[in-house]
């Protein structure tokens, strides 16, 4: 006799599961725990069988019902219900699998495991911020499907907000995800990014502000003396200065990294952007800058740590601490590698290649960079020292 709706309302659970029968193989099976599925009973070459075809109430009655004759359907056609419903969860899931999102992070987390080609934390950050810009319109779409159209889209919108640098990196990178799903076979077609360059606007190149005269720099020096914001930004900003190291290297210092012992910072190759070690030497004023952080950071693992010990300063600290003493557009935090840069240069006592090497820059050649990587430490050493004295030399002079 067929179910209806009042009987499987009324129906309560009991001490055991119980089945109530409807027509065709179908029952709804009411568990102890209270909980009501529907279930078809059915028979494929000899073997008795069942599948499961919802829960009720969000699977009605007349649902179960279509679903039991879909299913009776396939039997007919000499087709296995259950080995149906198993294909299709599968192709369900490579279909999700194959989304440009899903390829996307797939793509980064093997770029953050590529061996020596790794690239470090900073980077995997703002890779991760360029997919969460075109994750909300090709995200969900099978990575097969995109069309140089739909691409353009999205850039156009990021452009049309005055965005062009990061319309120009979004293309940039959605075309290496594109590539990156060429080679492992989940999309056939070319990739339609290349030919997208010459449709965005030419962003305008702007050099970091950066102050290159002796006598202003004397004063910003001043200025930071007296900066009275968050400790932790407040070490990284003077510490910039004597250092000069990548801004996202200074924020993210950690404590395992440094032997003041040995006056010595070892930045470990994932840590930079160039993927290689870099030995920064520490002058006496760096080593009392970092000491004085130890009571702030507690047990944090970074030096400069945010409010959440657990988290580096942010990004934009030291740039935002600079506004604030009144040098926006005139100093930012990757400003002082500029300013050391110059005045390094300037003074004629340090040879151009020890000073490449303190900045930490790529050089072409591979083996002459292996021989630059040691070759140049004791003249680093001294200039590192010398140049702290220069800063405390120009900080006490008059204005």
């Amino acid at each position: 006799m067929a179910l209806t709706v009042k009987e499987i309302d009324n129906a309560v659970q009991g001490a055991k599961d119980r089945k109530l029968t409807d027509e065709k193989g179908l029952y709804l099976l009411v568990a102890a725990s209270g909980s009501k599925r529907w279930q078809l009973k059915y028979r494929f070459q000899g073997n008795e069988k069942k599948i499961s075809l919802g829960v009720y109430p969000e699977v009605s009655l007349k649902a179960a019902r279509t679903k039991r004759d879909e299913a009776r359907a396939l039997l007919a056609d000499g087709r296995d219900p259950s080995r149906v419903k198993q294909e299709n969860k599968l192709k369900s899931r490579l279909a999700n699998a194959n989304t440009f999102g899903a390829i996307a992070r797939e793509f980064i987390a093997k770029r953050v495991n590529d061996g020596d080609d790794s690239i470090c934390e900073t980077t995997q950050l703002k890779t991760e911020w360029l997919l969460s810009l075109v994750e909300p319109a090709l995200g969900k779409l099978p990575v097969s499907e995109i069309t140089a159209p739909m691409l353009l889209s999205v850039l156009m919108d990021i452009q049309g907000t005055g965005r062009r640098e990061t319309a120009r990196r979004l293309r940039s990178f959605v075309g290496r995800v594109l590539n990156y799903a060429i080679a492992t076979g989940r999309r056939t077609d070319a990739n339609p990014a290349p030919a997208l360059r010459g449709a965005l606007s030419t962003p305008t190149v702007r050099n970091h502000p950066a102050i290159v005269n002796r006598q202003a720099l004397g004063s910003l020096l001043k200025a930071m003396e007296g900066y009275g914001g968050f400790a932790s930004t407040a070490g990284a900003l003077r510490i910039s200065a004597h250092l000069f190291q990548r801004p996202g290297e200074i924020r993210t210092m950690k404590w395992a990294d440094l032997d003041l012992e040995s006056a010595r910072w070892i930045i470990p190759a994932s840590d930079t952007k160039m993927r290689r070690e870099h030995v920064v030497p520490l002058s006496r004023q760096a080593i009392e800058i970092i000491r004085s952080m130890a009571d702030i950071a507690g047990n944090s693992e970074f030096v400069f740590p945010s409010h959440n010990p657990k988290k580096p300063l942010s990004e934009n600290a030291v740039n935002g601490a600079l506004r604030r003493l009144g040098y926006a557009g005139v100093m930012t935090a990757h400003g002082f590698r500029s300013t050391a840069c110059s005045l390094l240069n300037e003074c004629g006592k340090w040879n151009p290649d020890a000073i490449e090497r303190a900045l930490a820059h790529q050089d072409g050649n591979a083996v002459r960079a292996v021989y630059n990587r040691t070759a140049y430490l004791p003249e680093r050493v001294e200039m590192m020292q010398w140049w702290s004295d220069e800063l405390e030399s120009l900080k006490a002079a008059p204005d």
